[in-house]
Order: structure tokens, then C-alpha cells, then sequence
């Protein structure tokens, strides 16, 4: 499951739950009601119902949206005289009458259309002193419950006689967040959800970079740190008040979540255990571990760490690389013991064949390893190249250098070596470094970070590289786009995509690896037969292995098809074909033209020439790597031209599409963006570029002074 949080596995017993809309949620800037938002809450409710969950509602908005209304009223209704009178405040009961009907005539709405029932009930503080009214209530809710119906509450504003309903916080509940938590005690109900304008509770103003979210409240520990912003744009409460009810509930053994009512599907995470919004529950105490490592300070200690990376020399830079690949090789029996367990726990788990090889530490893989530590340590030295230098004017130049990102995010799967290589780069690079690895490679990677950190001196820091361990603190990380420069995923389509839509630091890497061998008519058949069956079965399950194989039609007629398709069955390979390709071969048609196997099988098709492999290519294809065979120089080079891929191949397998072999060393991944960087990244792909200008003593007054020559100076 993604993002579980073993603290919060109490979800799977949760069978009745109370949501609490706030009116941040439920209405809009300008008053009006948030209708988008409201549908896609009743959306989830039903889904929540369907499951089987006992849903209650409690939902606010009534006051502002009836103050909305009548503003709107008196308006149309003035004269231009009143308009330039003193305006009265609304009478905040009056526009608690008008917008209850409003507020629930829109849920009623909304529920109808998803074939969904619900009720009202409106309640005073009054109420509640009695003790038939309690009983009464409860058998009631029980009756609606039992029948599917969502019962809706709120507090009767427009009778109650609290004087001023945005300030008196007298009685037993003075607002809808102490009345769902009263109500989450009345009704027995097993979770209080709050929901609000923002992710949760902050440890200060949520607007404030500084602030973090708290996953889980500690009422020891939290109370006396965190600093309130300012309450709710609208309504009575704020974030004061939720915490108050949330720690009156939590406290009476009901587990409280506050989280945002404006992120699509929350609900159904919270439900899955994932770690949404923060947690208030009474044995919050206990989970806490004794040192809790804070994601942020991790990030922000790699940062230091880089900026002393970069002030060592290159000789330094170089020697820790050395020691690392010393430290990997004489090291390896502690590695091998360790992946060993992670791979017999994959193959006792039942993982895919094709991802339990990924995972496998081979002594010749941990050597190529440390071979490949030692090229990037031996290639020059990246940081602080003059890549153009520029004469401004007279005594006045301009260099552009190159210069590290800074803090790298990298979440992988099932690749320790991944981590290595990663690793590596990020030292050669001078950037600091996060690392995120697949839990099929926990233990693989914990010895591979301990063995690289430990060669790391005491001038630079071990925390250069931090391991992150729990994937519940990704979400967390996706937000530090102030400490962070990139995310590089390495791993499935889903991880990628996922990612891509959860963050807004820049993302560098790939989300498919389908690659394309087309082998033309006038091909050199023997090479076309090694190249396909090398790029299929040299390592199936690589980013860079061949998933479609394209022949030209000619081919077909000369019985080449057949003779590699049989090939291919020989080395294990299951075929699929295309609409053409299906019939012809009597293989079963392809699920879809735009697949990645990874693993031993392919998708054959049949083209009429060059250009239809082109167009193939371009539109079922990943960008990823792409390869013609073929004779034919001309039918080469339109090939190379016109292909929209990172890595485009003439008599090549794919799998040269790599860094190691492209001699950058290592990768940190492969990228199919167009920004930044393309094709097998290497350290070049973790630097960026800054300038520095070496005047002496010129000021700019308006250019009246300065002469400006811009001759290039660069050697």
C-alpha cells in the first residue's frame, strides 16, 4: 500500500466515521458556494458508503454563505444614497436561516445524482442538556445509518442562544469542530475526520516556509511549540479550535485526522492508512521513536554537507570517491550477506522474477561497481569549468562556469546498485544527495549507505548522503521545493507518473522504456538477428531492452520474420503481435502497441518502409531508445533525423543505451525530457551553470561610462 503508515493501521478496524467540512472548504473566496469541491467530497462519501463505512457529515457554511446572499440582496435593493451610508453588519442568525436552506438544498442535490440519500439535522448547545434529546438522537442516526442515509449536522445558528455565535465559545459546544467531536462521542463513532483549508497542523503559519507539517500530534511535545496564524478566512474557528476538539476527542479515545478537504481523494488515503494531514490519537505518545529524524533537517544537513564538498579541492573530491570504491570491493562479504536476505525475502514474497534479478548483488556487479567509481573519480573535474568567458568591457569579464544543482532527491526500486552508482555522481558533481530505495532492498541498501558514508570525511559529513527509510515521508519530501533542486524516480510507470504529479520541484527521468528495433529490408540479416536477440535477452528487464520489434514488409516474404520469431521462442522469448504481425505468426494480439514488458517478451509488427516505423515509433514509443539496421545509409540518416527519441541507434543494440557503456562512468537515470538534460544522465546532468564577473571598480550610471566590447575570450 502506498505511503502506509504503520502508526495509523487502526484504520482497518474504523467502521463509523464523522467528517467535518469547514467553511473554508465549502465555500469560495468571494462567499459563494465551492460546488466542485462539494461534489467531489459527496463522491467520496459514496464510495465510503458503498464500502460499507457508516458516514455522518457535519458541515458548516451555512452562516457565510446566507451573509453572502443577503449582501447580495440589500444590494440590488439600495439606492445609490444607501450605498454612500455607513454599512450595518449582517445579522449573523439571519444569515444562518438563509443559508441553511441553501447549503442543504445543494447537498441534496448532490447526493441525488449519486443515488444517495440524506438528512438534516440541526442541534443546538441547549439541546444537549437533555438527557432524552441525546437518546433520541442517537436512535435516530442509528435509523438513518442502517437505511444508507448520510446524516448532515449543523448547528442551529439561527435559534441558538449564544449571543455571538463567531466569539462565545460557552457551553458544551460553542462551534462545528467541538460539535463533531461531541458528536464523535455521542454517536460512538471510530474516527473524526477534519476537514480544512490546508494539510494539516503546522508547526507554525502554513503560509510560512519555515513551518512543517506534524504528522502526529504529541500533546507533550507540540502544545507549548506551535505558533497559530491567523483563523479561518471565514467561519468561527480556525485551526485553534480543531485542535482543541481533535485533542477533547482524541483524549476520550477517538482517533482525529485534520487534513485538506480541497485534495482530490484524502478520504480514501486515509482509509488505506496512508500518512495524510496529522493524527491526533491518545496512544500517539508510544510511536514516537526517541530520535526522530525530520526529513527537512536531513535535507537541509546534505545542503550543508554539499557547500563543504565544493570548498575541498578536486584532489579530495577525487580520493573520497577512491575510497569508496576500495571500501565496496574489500567490504563485499558484509554486502553480499546482506542482499542475499533481501533477495530469499523477494523470492519468499513472491515478487516478479523481473524484479527480484534487478535486486541481485553479483561479485562481478559490486566489482564493475567500484570500477566505475574509479573512472568518475579519474574523468576531470566537473565543478568550477569556465565554459565561456566573455570580455564585457575594458577590464570587466564575464564567466560562465559550471556549478552543482545542489540537494538531489532520488526514489528508486529494487536496484541497489542504483544506489552506488547515484552516489557516485552526486560526490564527482558536488551536490548533496537524499535516497529513496525500493523496501525489497532495505537492507542491501542500509549496508551500501553505511559503507559509503563511513569513507566519507569528517570535513565534508557523512550526511551528505541521507537514507530515507519510510515511504510514508515522501509526500514530505515532494514538498521541500525550497531545500530540494530535483527529483530524479527511478523505477515503474507509476512511481514516475506519480511523482511527476506530486511535487513541484522539477523532475528528471523516464516513466516507460519502450524500445524499438526496426530492422529494414535491405538489412544485414545475420546482424539484425544478433542485434534483436541481444537487445530482447541481454537483460530483459532493463529500461533499455528492445519491447517492440518492427520488420520491414519485404522481410515478411523472404521468411526472415519467421526464422527470428522462432529466434526468439529458442531464448525463452513469449511473442505478441501487432494488428498485422498477430495474424500472420498465430501469436496473440498485443494488449496495446504502447507496452513495456521487462521481462522475456516483445511485440512484433509489420511496416511498409522507413517512415512507417518512424511513425510507429513516434506514437506508441516512449523517446526513450530506438534502433534501425540497415545497410542503407540514406534510410539511416532519416531514421537518426526524424526518430523522437534520447538515444537514436544505426547497427546497434539498445543496450548500449547506458551511462557506464556511454563512458560517463555511471547514471543517476535515463531522461526522455526535453529540459535539462536527455539520454543517460552522468554527472554533466547534475550540474548547472552560474556567472561570475571580475570588474574593477565599474558602475553602470546609466551605461554613460562604460564601452562595452563583449569579446569572446573563451580557449
Amino acid at each position: 500500500m502506498a505511503n502506509a503508515d504503520p502508526c495509523r493501521d487502526f484504520v482497518k478496524d474504523v467502521k463509523r466515521i464523522i467528517i467535518k467540512v469547514g467553511t473554508a472548504v465549502v465555500t469560495r473566496q468571494d462567499g459563494r458556494l465551492a460546488v466542485g469541491k462539494l461534489g467531489a467530497l459527496c463522491e467520496q462519501i459514496k464510495e465510503l458508503n458503498i464500502l460499507g463505512y457508516e458516514v455522518i457529515l457535519v458541515s458548516s457554511g451555512a452562516v457565510g454563505l446566507g451573509r453572502q446572499r443577503l449582501r447580495y440582496r440589500k444590494l440590488i435593493q439600495s439606492s445609490f444614497a444607501d450605498l454612500q451610508k455607513p454599512q450595518v453588519e449582517l445579522d449573523g442568525k439571519a444569515c444562518a436561516a438563509v443559508g441553511q436552506s441553501s447549503l442543504m438544498a445543494t447537498y441534496d442535490d448532490l447526493f441525488s445524482q449519486l443515488d444517495v440519500t440524506s438528512a438534516q439535522l440541526l442541534v443546538t448547545d441547549n439541546d444537549f442538556r437533555d438527557q432524552d434529546f441525546r437518546k433520541q438522537l442517537s436512535e435516530t442516526v442509528k435509523s438513518l445509518l442502517a437505511l444508507k442515509v448520510i446524516p448532515i449536522f449543523n448547528e442551529n445558528d439561527a435559534v441558538s442562544t449564544r449571543k455571538a455565535p463567531y466569539e462565545d465559545s460557552s457551553g458544551i459546544f460553542w462551534d462545528n469542530d467541538s460539535l463533531s467531536a461531541l458528536l464523535a462521542l455521542e454517536l460512538k463513532a471510530d474516527l473524526l475526520i477534519l476537514l480544512s483549508d490546508v494539510d494539516g497542523l503546522y508547526s507554525g503559519p502554513p503560509s510560512d516556509p519555515l513551518s512543517k507539517l506534524i504528522h502526529t500530534y504529541i500533546k507533550e511535545k507540540h502544545q507549548n511549540e506551535i505558533t497559530f496564524g491567523d483563523k479561518s478566512r471565514v467561519g468561527r474557528g480556525g485551526m485553534t479550535a480543531k485542535v482543541k476538539a481533535s485533542v477533547h476527542a482524541a483524549d476520550a479515545g477517538i482517533p482525529v485526522i485534520i487534513t485538506s478537504g480541497n485534495a482530490a481523494e484524502n478520504l480514501t488515503k486515509i482509509l488505506q492508512g496512508q500518512r495524510i494531514g496529522t493524527l491526533f490519537h491518545k496512544d500517539a505518545h508510544k510511536w514516537v521513536p526517541s530520535k526522530e529524524v525530520d526529513v527537512r533537517e536531513m535535507a537541509v544537513a546534505a545542503r550543508d554537507c554539499s557547500r563543504r564538498l565544493q570548498a575541498v579541492s578536486s584532489e579530495e573530491r577525487k580520493q573520497i570517491l577512491l575510497n569508496i570504491a576500495d571500501a565496496l570491493q574489500s567490504r563485499e562479504k558484509e554486502i553480499r550477506i546482506e542482499n542475499e536476505a533481501d533477495v530469499v525475502a523477494a523470492q519468499e514474497a513472491g515478487y516478479e522474477k523481473s524484479l527480484v534479478a534487478r535486486l541481485v548483488l553479483k561479485s562481478e556487479k559490486i566489482a564493475g561497481l567500484a570500477n566505475n567509481i574509479r573512472i568518475i573519480a579519474n574523468m576531470e573535474d566537473p565543478i568550477g569549468r569556465v565554459l565561456k568567458r566573455t570580455e564585457l568591457a575594458e577590464g570587466l569579464i564575464l564567466e560562465k562556469t559550471s556549478s552543482p544543482l545542489g540537494v538531489l532527491l532520488i526514489i528508486f526500486e529494487s536496484r541497489p546498485d542504483a544506489l552506488v552508482q547515484i552516489a557516485s555522481l552526486a560526490i564527482r558533481s558536488g551536490n548533496g544527495l537524499l535516497l529513496k530505495g525500493g523496501k525489497e532492498a532495505n537492507r542491501s541498501n542500509a549496508i551500501l549507505h553505511k559503507v559509503i558514508t563511513e569513507a566519507i570525511p569528517d570535513t565534508v559529513g557523512s550526511k551528505l548522503i541521507g537514507l530515507v527509510t519510510s515511504r510514508a515521508e515522501i509526500p514530505e519530501l515532494l514538498k521541500l521545493d525550497d531545500v530540494i533542486d530535483l527529483v530524479i524516480p527511478r523505477g515503474s510507470n507509476k512511481l514516475v507518473s506519480d511523482i511527476k504529479s506530486s511535487t513541484k520541484i522539477p523532475v528528471l527521468g523516464h516513466a516507460d522504456g519502450i524500445c524499438h528495433v526496426y530492422v529494414d529490408k535491405s538489412a544485414n540479416l545475420e546482424m539484425a538477428k544478433q542485434i534483436v536477440l541481444d537487445a530482447k535477452t541481454d537483460y530483459p528487464s532493463g529500461c533499455n531492452a528492445m519491447e517492440t520489434l518492427l520488420v520491414h514488409k519485404d522481410l515478411v516474404e523472404k521468411g526472415w520474420l519467421n526464422s527470428i520469431s522462432d529466434d526468439l521462442r529458442s531464448e525463452g522469448v513469449t511473442l505478441y503481435g501487432g494488428p498485422k504481425a498477430s495474424s500472420l505468426l498465430n501469436v496473440p494480439l498485443a494488449r496495446s502497441l504502447h507496452h513495456e514488458y521487462c521481462s522475456l517478451a516483445c511485440t512484433l509488427e509489420i511496416v511498409d518502409d522507413v517512415y512507417a516505423a518512424i511513425h510507429h515509433i513516434n506514437l506508441y514509443g516512449s523517446a526513450h531508445t530506438d534502433s534501425i539496421v540497415t545497410e542503407d545509409h540514406e534510410v539511416a540518416d532519416v531514421f537518426l533525423r526524424q526518430v523522437d527519441s534520447a538515444a537514436v541507434f544505426h547497427n546497434a543494440s539498445t543496450r548500449f543505451s547506458d551511462g557506464a557503456r556511454f563512458g560517463l562512468g555511471a547514471e543517476v537515470g535515463i531522461s526522455t525530457s526535453r529540459i535539462h538534460a536527455r539520454g543517460p544522465v552522468g554527472v554533466d546532468g547534475l550540474l548547472t551553470t552560474r556567472w561570475l564577473l571580475k570588474g574593477s571598480g565599474q558602475v553602470v550610471d546609466g551605461d554613460k561610462t562604460v564601452t562595452y566590447t563583449h569579446k569572446d575570450l573563451t580557449t
